[in-house]
């Protein structure tokens, strides 16, 4: 069993930069493979980055390659994703997830954290 809580987000401008941080529970993090997935105002929720559970593997939906980038610390049980070049369109509620299988799929995802909202203004 797993649980997992996002921080980290708030209010910034266009171009500018922000890091989410979730945070894991158990000894098995090390074993999991971790994502963010994202849900805007009326949008359905979407992938955004996931992480390997070694870290020898990342992923990341077209929309913030090249902006956004997914780390992990497993003797930290914590899970990052750096933001930079905002966008308003990258406004949106982040949830960390956690699986035993890498994919970017929502429906693969084991556990879930309540979420933390981002908010981009222009």
């Amino acid at each position: 069993q797993v649980q997992l809580e996002e921080s980290g987000g708030g209010l910034v401008q266009a171009g500018g930069s922000l890091r989410l941080s979730c945070g894991a529970s158990g000894r098995t993090f090390s074993s999991l493979a971790m994502a963010w997935f994202r849900q805007g105002q009326g949008k359905e929720r979407e992938f955004v980055a996931g992480i390997h559970w070694s870290g020898a593997l990342t992923s990341y939906a077209d929309s913030v390659k090249g902006r956004f980038t997914i780390s992990r610390d497993n003797a930290k049980n914590t899970v990052y994703l750096q933001m930079n070049s905002l966008k308003p369109e990258d406004t949106a509620l982040y949830y960390c997830a956690a699986g035993r299988e890498f994919s970017i799929l929502a429906h693969s995802m084991d556990y879930w954290g309540k979420g933390t909202l981002v908010t981009v203004s222009s």
